[in-house]
């Protein structure tokens, strides 16, 4: 039987329109591993070895050209080594096919566990619908590798993605592939994610809208045709609130005798409340409601709230001339203007509903003007210590004491 160095320029420099019959050639490095030839250009690389019966036996690596050379020459490498500590490779062929693919594991596993378990489980259908399933949806789990993620975050760059979208792509494959690993679906250790690092992200910005900003937006909001997207974006900027917040509000969660805009659960699990300012509730008043539809904002072929109001809102922003600003900038604006008019970083926590004040400090901005009346307390008091020493140095008849 033939033998060979079973590598790419090998199987490339084969004559397959010449082969008649079929011809096993066996590799000289990795005792077992062969490729099998047959007419019509047929070539399946397998690896043969002796169960423990002694009995022969074959097990599939792959086809050409599907499979790639290196990788099955690594595969039949890893068998040997099975045979050696007195594995069966049927056994580890039958247990590697019995894994699922990543689209089956996303939709018949992680998917519905998010939906229980995560409030921003829609955030993360669409990362994978629009981004991780396309590229790794085919491959089992046990073949989506370190280089293929990291080769994912190179294309990534070289589209011009934002930093922190790429990494947020690699973040929720590390959660999947945890999850899969808690689950017992893959062994421990078997996390690809695992120290690949991250785009260091200078694009993270803090947009805020300064008040000619907001009289421009207002008004676009009243010559746009679109009314019910407008009203939502004058509701954030007015609360502070969250989208979702906004867009899956209820008519009995609202409490005009307290002012208060009640939220079932929020982002961290509880119920919050959110104060409702007089323009917010001039604004929720003046909102038309019909009999037996609870939503505030609601879908008139659906009846039920909007899923997305993006394309309304670019059409706004770009009209406005605030093209960068998104919708959560309406909830940091928000909090600027109180930062900026002389409320406390409590009250701010209070109003946004955070939890821990440190998260409340990222959306404690101070307009440069403000910042400038806060350097120039410091300069009067100079003046004032200054002029107050200087006529204390004077006597009484203007002479220096």
């Amino acid at each position: 039987m033939p033998s060979a160095l079973i590598s790419q320029p090998f199987v490339a420099q084969l004559d397959l329109a010449a082969v008649v019959k079929r011809i096993d050639y066996f590799d000289t490095e990795i005792k077992g591993f062969m490729l099998e030839v047959r007419p019509g250009s047929k070539c399946t690389y397998y690896f043969r070895y002796r169960d423990a019966m002694r009995k022969v036996r074959q097990v599939q690596l792959g086809k050409h050209p599907e499979a790639v050379v290196n990788d099955v020459r690594t595969k039949a490498h890893q068998l040997k080594n099975l045979v050696k500590e007195g594995g069966d490779p049927r056994h580890e062929i039958l247990r590697v096919r019995s894994i699922p693919t990543f689209e089956e594991f996303v939709n018949d596993k992680y998917l519905p566990h998010a939906k229980v378990r995560k409030r921003s489980w829609g955030t993360d259908e669409c990362v994978l619908r629009n981004h991780l399933l396309p590229r790794f949806g085919h491959l089992r789990l046990n073949r989506i590798t370190r280089a293929s993620i990291q080769a994912m975050q190179a294309e990534g760059h070289q589209s011009r993605y934002a930093a922190g979208t790429i990494n947020r792509w690699v973040i929720l494959l590390r959660f999947i592939f945890n999850c899969a690993i808690r689950w017992e679906v893959l062994p421990e250790g078997a996390n690809p994610t695992r120290n690949i690092q991250q785009f260091e992200d200078n694009g993270a910005r803090e947009r805020f809208l300064d008040e000619l900003e907001v009289g421009r937006l207002f008004e676009e909001i009243e010559s746009n045709r679109n009314t019910q997207v407008g009203q939502v974006v004058k509701l954030l900027l007015l609360t502070g609130a969250r989208k979702r917040e906004a867009l899956d509000a209820r008519w009995e969660n609202i409490d005009f005798e307290r002012r208060l805009l009640t939220v079932p659960i929020s982002k961290s699990g509880k119920p919050r409340h959110i104060p409702l300012s007089d323009g917010a509730v001039d604004l929720l008043r003046s909102l038309p409601r019909e009999v037996d539809m609870p939503w505030v904002f609601f879908n008139p072929k659906t009846g039920k709230p909007p899923v997305s109001i993006f394309y309304a809102w670019d059409t706004m922003r770009r009209k406005a001339g605030i093209r960068d600003v998104r919708l959560h900038d309406l909830r940091h604006s928000y909090a600027s203007f109180l930062v900026n008019q002389g409320r406390s970083l409590y009250e701010v926590q209070r109003l946004l509903g955070h939890a821990d004040s440190k998260t409340t400090q990222r959306y404690a901005h101070l307009s440069p003007g403000a910042l400038l009346d806060a350097a120039n307390v410091v300069g009067g008091v100079i003046a004032r210590s200054t002029g107050a020493l200087g006529k204390s140095k004077q006597s009484p008849s203007g002479a220096s004491s």
